[in-house]
């Protein structure tokens, strides 16, 4: 509401550009500045309130002090000693040997990667399909490149009794039916946020004979890679039969490390892909900052050092995770909640439809917007309203749930469960 006002009273001037009207709501902006006022225990949006790994602060210090180089322009396309190190990382991961020059751009965080490859790949009229719920940033960018979103819900398979985000799937016919002449991208995010499904093996192989039927590209946003809970595998599409050539896969420094902060993120994938990617960037951003490029680089080389100890972060940080989403899923559990228990990254969904709240809204929103206002105001609990995952003709399909992030501290879980066990006594 506050910027239809603002709008309505620039001079025509100063008006956006058409395209850009449809970027101006900020779903995080919104709920966290909500919460901010109201004081509430925040597990709204999606960053920890606890320290990146050690090694992340000594690295980020000795790159101050070791070369004063570090303090200027970098290689466009990514720093050498972080692509190097990047090749090694994720060569052994893609079962090939990537050529860190051509086939891997450092970004600014993973953002600046899937905004590469819109405007990059992505031309006038083209379409992108999109899965719901999908990260609310996706069709924005489609429609900045001038392309056209077409959205595809998962829904769940099952509606009774405790469910996991694999229940949730896909219609293969209607996936099908959404594959024509026009189609030049799908945009996979595994593990999904808000919903935190795992794609299986099987249902990734759908989607790649799909691509290459249609001769379609699939952008592949694996931020969450490292987040993989037990009894669950993480598939990567760029390694289906005949899928490299065809596949931009998105990673996040902010997401690896916990230092959401440092916004840094890449794409790997085929030269010809790439290289699309490279002529956006260096018409734009130009290039990330030097110094944290340096410290993610010296971080990864010491990770590269004990990829299967207890001790690397890329296996501390799920161990660590799992107790907490079970946590979380317990608590809520308690007060009525019906939470979707997530496979992987660091978000669960919760229906709260049994909780008897009555809700009444002086707006017209979605139903799940109404909630959350209420959470934050009423009980001083911060989630978001999932429904902004989804385009409007489906918002329906998430009314009924709101989304909470559990890569929070103990203290922020105890507060968090604190209001859930007074609010259990008030029923």
């Amino acid at each position: 509401m506050v910027i239809t006002s603002f709008v309505s009273l620039l001079p025509a001037s100063f008006l956006f550009r058409q395209k850009a009207h449809a970027c101006l709501q900020s779903i995080r902006v919104e709920f966290t500045e909500l919460a901010r006022i109201n004081k509430a225990v925040s597990l709204g949006q999606g960053f920890p309130d606890f320290p990146p790994p050690d090694h992340i602060r000594r690295n980020l210090v000795a790159t101050a002090e070791d070369d004063h180089m570090n303090y200027q322009y970098t290689r466009d396309y990514g720093h050498v000693r972080l692509v190097d190190v990047l090749s090694k990382v994720f060569s052994p991961l893609h079962q090939r040997e990537i050529d860190p020059m051509k086939e891997i751009i450092v970004t600014v965080g993973a953002y600046g990667s899937l905004f590469g490859a819109m405007l990059g790949l992505i031309n006038p009229g083209d379409e992108v399909i999109i899965i719901e719920p999908f990260f609310d940033c996706y069709d924005k960018m489609v429609f900045a490149a001038g392309g056209k979103p077409v959205y595809i819900p998962l829904k769940p398979k099952k509606s009774e009794g405790p469910q996991s985000s694999g229940d949730w799937v896909l219609d293969e016919q209607e996936l099908v039916g959404l594959f024509n002449s026009k189609t030049k991208a799908i945009i996979v995010n595994t593990p999904n946020n808000p919903l935190g499904k795992v794609y299986t093996r099987n249902e990734l192989e759908v989607i790649a004979t799909l691509c290459k039927q249609h001769d379609v590209v699939c952008i592949s946003d694996e931020v969450y890679e490292r987040l993989i809970y037990t009894g669950h595998e993480h598939v990567r599409m760029s390694l289906l039969p005949g899928m490299w050539d065809r596949t931009i896969t998105i990673s996040s420094a902010g997401k690896t490390f916990s230092a959401t902060g440092f916004k840094l993120g890449w794409s790997i994938g085929p030269a010809h892909l790439i290289r699309a990617m490279q002529l956006v960037l260096q018409n734009s951003i130009y290039s990330s900052a030097t110094p944290l490029q340096e410290t993610i680089a010296r971080s990864f080389e010491l990770e590269l050092t004990r990829l299967t100890s207890p001790e690397c972060y890329f296996n501390e940080l799920p161990r660590m995770l799992e107790p907490k989403r079970d946590r979380m899923a317990k608590f809520l559990s308690e007060v009525g909640f019906k939470p979707v228990i997530p496979e992987g990254g660091y978000f669960m969904l919760a229906d709260y439809s049994e909780l008897g709240v009555k809700l009444q809204s002086d707006v017209v929103e979605p139903k799940d917007y109404t909630f959350v206002r209420w959470l934050i105001t009423e009980k001083k609990l911060a989630a978001i309203p999932p429904s902004a995952f989804y385009s409007e003709g489906h918002q329906h399909l998430a009314e009924n749930f709101i989304r909470f992030c559990f890569i929070k501290s103990d203290a922020t879980l105890d507060g968090a469960e604190e209001i859930i066990t007074e609010w259990k006594k008030t029923l």
